[in-house]
This record gives structure tokens, C-alpha cells and sequence, in this order.
């Protein structure tokens, strides 16, 4: 038997009266006034947390965490305000000498740049290495023109780019899976540093929406003791029928992962991205990437073959698309992003059953975009309190390396929708914090009760306290993080 007292906590959503909570074997068996619980035996691991908050873990519903772990070890040009500031930080990096085959930089945003990318910028920053530079949202890759040419060696086709480099959509998803390809026990080293980055955030499980099948690889680091969350692994249409071969439905637990990896939803992207410019959207702007009859055909397969579809909207004729699919195959499921919607769908959301999967700091990243690309409709962008107001269930996440593998940072972005000292944009789309809260945990707990299974965080103060600015959830300090009471972060 294990055991570990936890003693004077205070529980998230409830009076905050001092208690002690036991543990025994992963799960909550008692909850009782501080001082009055014992240790059981000498091994009892007993934390004295001094009045700290004790909370359900936290979930992320939307990563990418392979390419999370990879940015982790690029170039961070998301600071450039131009293309010629980017190009001039890589050139600096390459001066350095550090990358030797391929520079690569990410998180650029060209959608306010005062004048387009350039294929020559790139040329030169670094004439004698093939430069790629990755959109902070995925959907682009700038290149240069000698990596333009590598790259289209490496996915064994001629690559469709722009006059000035520029890779959208699946010519872009092809070089950052081409990025990806390390070796093993590199990116599994790099994923274990970013599994303890998330423990030390609170982070106890994620969906990770990684674009290549992961079921195998973190089957595989979990044996090898990167231990350190919950995952949940989705499948997109290009390896569908391998998943339906080997019998994998969404939920299912791997053996031999102690319940940490599960099969995850049938992920499928039906549109492009904002930064990109390429969200379809009702006034015709924008790309389909399915036929309506196409998407109906492959969700309706996957749903047969029990798969949750996960299905990417962006724009509102996107969004209303999707809905129309869960419509006509009849499932629930989830939309992604939903970052535009047409106000006659909100309350689709909740008459079908279908999960709002948000990630609000996006709205904070691409505010000034929104306000340039979608000018006259960002009262219906980032629709949070809406969904919610219509009874649509909402999740939170990231979509790291979109925005940071960090779930505080996506409940302040939707408490507050403010940033770095602006002001808030759209308040009337803010959420509650407790409708922040119950999205960003198992099933929307809200505190801690006995029976519970033990995925815990300790913080330094209550997140659902009454006037606590955005800015202290952001900052939030994480004191401790556990897996059915395996401490996979502590500092108490």
C-alpha cells in the first residue's frame, strides 16, 4: 500500500477551510479538519503544504506535442515585427555556427508585416544553408530557395510555393513532418524535457494531436520512464486504417502504460488557419480542405469503427460545415478552434453535442490580425461566453507550439482577454473562471472529493478566487503535481 498525507490544504471550489487529504493507492479516501488525520505507517509520505490550494490536475485538450518538444530547440523569431527583423535574427544564428544542416526558425506571424516574406531574405540570412522558417500557427513555412529544393527531394514530390517561398496548408504539414524525423532517443529526449515542463505547470494529461501517429512512441517512453503525464493520442485520416486494422476505438488504454496512454480521437482538418489567410469563411475567402460528401464519408467511418472525431474549423463557413457533418453522420465529438462562428451555430454546439475546443490565447495572438483580416466580424471571433451562454460544453488548450504548453496561460487568456497591459478585447466574451476552470480539468472537476483518482496540483492561491486579475493566472505558482499520487513535480 502507498500512502500520502497531505495535510493543511485548502480545496479549490469549495469554503477553503484547512484540511488534510489522504491518499491510498492513487485515490482520495479521506478528506477531514486539518490536524485530525494521521499518518497510517513509517512510510507515509506526509507534505506539510502549509494552507496551499489543492486542486483537480490539469488538462490540456489540444497539443502537438512533438512539435512542442522541437520548437522547444528552434529559433524563436515570434518577436520579429517584420521580414527583414527575422531574417536578420537568423542570419545572426547562423554566424554562430550552431545549425549545420537545416536553420530552422518558428513562430512567425506575417499577417500585420509591413511588406510580404521574401525568398531572397532568406538567401542571404544564410547562403550556405537551407533556412526554413515555420508559422506560428503550422499552416506556412517560408523557405529559402535552397530548401525549397531539399525539401522537395525529401518528401519525394516538387513542392507548390509562392514566388517569395512561401509553403501553405499540406505542402507546409509535409516539411514540418520532414523536420520531425530525429532520431528516436532524441525527440524522446526532448519530449521528456517537455513532459517536465508541463508536470511543473500542473499539466497531469493531454490530447495530443501530433500529426504522425504517436500511440507506439509513447507506449515506448513510458517504458523507457517519461512518466510524467496522461496522453491521449489522435489519429488523422492518412493513417485511419491502420488504426481501425489494429481494433484501436478512442478511450482504449494501452497495456503495459499503467493507464497513462489511451487511443485518442480521429482528428481531421477541414480548413486553414487565420495567420494564414486561409480559414474559410462565408464571404468566399479562404480553402476547404474536404468536400462535404468526403467528410461526411470519413467521419461517418471512423464513428463505425469507434473513433471520436476531432474535427479543425477555423473559419464560419468551416465551423458550419462541421457542424452540418456531426449532423448528418450523428455523432458528437468535438470542433477545434471554432475561432469564427456565425451566430445562427452557437446554439448548434449544444444541440448536437458537440464540444467547443478553444484555445484562447490564440485571440490574444491574433487579436490585431483578426481586427485587419476579419474586420467587421470579430464579435462573433473568439466566441467563448457565447458558446457558453448557448449551453455548448467548452475544453480548453493550447494547440502548443501555437501558443504555450500551459493551461494557466489559456485561463487567463479567457478570463481576462487581455495581455500585456491592453485592453480587453471583446469582454463581453469572457468566460467565468470556473467555467475557465471546469474546462481545463478531467471531465470539468471543479475541487477535489474523496474517491477522486489522486491527478492533483498544489498552487499558492486559489484560482477561483473572486477578483483575481488574469496576470496572477498566468504567473500562478505550481507547488506540486501528481499522477494518481506519484509526485511528478514538487516543491513542497
Amino acid at each position: 500500500m502507498s500512502e500520502v498525507l497531505l495535510r493543511t490544504v485548502r480545496r479549490v471550489g469549495t469554503s477553503g477551510a484547512p484540511a488534510d487529504v489522504r491518499i491510498v493507492d492513487g485515490r482520495v479516501t479521506d478528506v477531514a479538519p486539518a490536524g485530525t488525520l494521521d499518518a497510517a505507517g513509517p512510510d507515509t509520505d506526509v507534505v506539510e503544504a502549509a494552507g496551499a490550494w489543492l486542486a483537480p490536475g490539469l488538462v490540456d485538450h489540444h497539443v502537438h506535442f512533438d512539435q512542442w518538444a522541437l520548437v522547444r530547440r528552434r529559433v524563436d523569431v515570434s518577436a520579429c515585427d517584420s521580414a527583414e527583423s527575422t531574417a536578420a535574427l537568423l542570419a545572426e544564428v547562423a554566424r554562430t555556427g550552431v545549425a549545420d544542416r537545416v536553420l530552422v526558425g518558428h513562430g512567425y506571424r506575417d499577417g500585420l508585416w509591413p511588406r510580404p516574406a521574401r525568398r531572397e531574405l532568406l538567401d542571404q540570412a544564410a547562403p550556405r544553408l537551407p533556412v526554413v522558417v515555420i508559422s506560428a500557427d503550422l499552416h506556412a513555412v517560408w523557405c529559402s530557395t535552397s530548401a525549397l529544393a531539399h525539401f522537395s527531394e525529401v518528401v519525394g514530390r516538387p513542392l507548390v510555393a509562392t514566388e517569395d517561398g512561401i509553403l501553405r496548408e499540406q505542402d507546409a504539414f509535409d516539411v514540418t513532418g520532414a523536420l520531425s524525423r530525429v532520431p528516436d532517443d532524441v525527440l524522446d529526449g526532448y519530449v521528456a524535457d517537455a513532459v517536465e515542463a508541463a508536470s511543473a505547470r500542473g499539466v497531469t494529461r493531454v490530447v495530443d494531436l501530433e500529426m504522425v501517429f504517436g500511440l507506439d512512441r509513447w507506449t515506448r517512453r513510458v517504458h523507457a520512464g517519461t512518466d510524467g503525464l496522461r496522453v491521449g493520442s489522435g489519429v488523422y485520416p492518412a493513417e485511419l486504417d491502420a488504426v481501425i486494422a489494429r481494433g484501436l476505438r478512442t478511450g482504449d488504454v494501452v497495456d503495459g502504460t499503467r493507464g497513462l496512454v489511451r487511443m485518442g480521437p480521429f482528428k481531421v482538418i477541414s480548413d486553414g488557419s487565420l495567420g494564414t489567410r486561409t480559414a474559410a469563411n462565408a464571404d468566399g475567402s479562404g480553402v476547404l480542405a474536404w468536400p462535404f460528401d468526403e467528410l461526411v464519408a470519413i467521419t461517418r467511418r471512423a464513428v463505425a469503427a469507434g473513433l471520436t472525431p476531432a474535427v479543425h474549423a477555423i473559419g464560419d463557413r468551416a465551423n458550419t460545415l462541421a457542424l452540418d457533418v456531426f449532423e448528418a453522420v450523428g455523432t458528437r465529438g468535438t470542433i477545434e478552434h471554432a475561432q469564427l462562428l456565425d451566430t445562427a451555430d452557437l446554439e448548434r454546439f449544444a444541440r448536437l453535442g458537440v464540444t467547443a475546443s478553444v484555445q484562447p490565447e490564440h485571440a490574444m495572438d491574433d487579436r490585431d490580425i483578426a481586427d485587419r483580416h476579419w474586420a467587421g466580424q470579430t464579435d462573433r471571433a473568439f466566441a467563448f461566453a457565447s458558446l457558453d451562454r448557448a449551453g455548448a460544453r467548452l475544453v480548453l488548450g493550447s494547440d502548443a507550439p501555437v501558443a504555450p504548453l500551459d493551461p494557466w496561460v489559456s485561463m487567463a487568456a479567457a478570463v481576462g482577454r487581455d495581455r500585456d497591459g491592453r485592453e480587453p478585447w471583446h469582454p463581453t466574451e469572457r468566460l467565468s473562471a470556473l467555467t475557465a476552470w471546469r474546462g481545463s480539468t478531467d471531465g470539468g472537476r471543479a475541487s477535489v472529493a474523496v474517491g477522486d483518482v489522486a491527478d492533483l496540483v498544489l498552487v499558492e492561491a486559489d484560482p477561483l478566487a473572486a477578483g483575481l486579475p488574469s496576470a496572477a493566472l498566468r504567473t500562478m505558482r505550481v507547488l506540486a503535481t501528481a499522477i494518481e499520487g506519484r509526485f511528478t513535480h514538487r516543491e513542497v
